[in-house]
Order: structure tokens, then C-alpha cells, then sequence
């Protein structure tokens, strides 16, 4: 759903104004987007738990190596964040071995320090 709806949101970027010229409803279509993208949330959280890092860190450093283009980002901070869960899980493993860490806590130590900087990095743009 949200990639069939990556234009959309590439002409929400524009503004509201701008969007109704080019044809787009702006209310409706933020209800469809924000609708799909919180079951899809809601979906992916009841079957493999709080990862929540994965879904919040991978758009941001896609967006930083690829730039804003929706059409590009949806699909490739999909694949950005399947590799990403890889890694993580095979470091889960391997870390502690022959113990087992919870994934969620690789992820934790590689989003922590990602959201202090970009906090840090908005508080320098003025």
C-alpha cells in the first residue's frame, strides 16, 4: 500500500496547495497512508516484538545516502532494514554464544547513538 502510494506522498511534500493542483486529495490521502503504515507497524510489532529500531533508523539513513524521493526510499528502507535485522540477529547469536541475545538490544545500541546525533545534528541547523 505505501508503495503504490510513494507518489503521493512525494507530492505531499509540496504542501496541501500545491498537491489539490496537481489533482491529489491531501486529507484523504494522509488518512490512507498513515492508516496503512500503522497496521503495518501494528502487524510487524505482534510478530516479531519490540525491534522498533529497525522501522525508525533505516528511513533516516536511507534518506540521508539516497535523499527524499518516496518512490525510492519506501522500497529500499525495506530492503536497508531486512539486511540490517540480518546482521543485528546474526550478531545476536554470535556475540554471547553459546547464549543468546535479544536482537532488540542489538538494535537499541545501534539506534541510541543514531538518535542522539540527529538530535544533536537539529540543534546545530538553526
Amino acid at each position: 500500500m505505501l508503495v503504490l502510494h510513494a507518489r503521493h506522498l512525494d507530492v505531499l511534500r509540496l504542501g496541501d496547495d500545491e498537491a489539490r493542483a496537481l489533482g491529489l486529495r491531501p486529507a484523504r490521502s494522509r488518512l490512507v497512508v498513515v492508516g496503512a503504515a500503522t497496521l503495518i507497524t501494528a502487524a510487524a510489532v505482534s510478530v516479531s516484538g519490540l525491534i522498533g529500531f529497525v522501522g525508525l533508523v533505516t528511513p533516516h539513513v536511507v534518506r540521508l545516502l539516497v535523499g527524499h524521493s518516496y518512490r525510492v526510499l519506501v522500497p529500499l528502507s525495506a530492503l536497508v532494514g531486512a539486511a540490517f535485522l540480518t546482521v543485528a540477529d546474526v550478531g545476536a547469536r554470535t556475540l554471547a554464544a553459546p547464549a543468546e541475545l535479544p536482537v532488540g538490544v542489538i538494535t537499541a545500541f545501534v539506534g541510541a547513538p543514531f538518535f542522539s546525533f540527529v538530535l544533536w545534528r537539529g540543534r546545530q541547523d538553526p
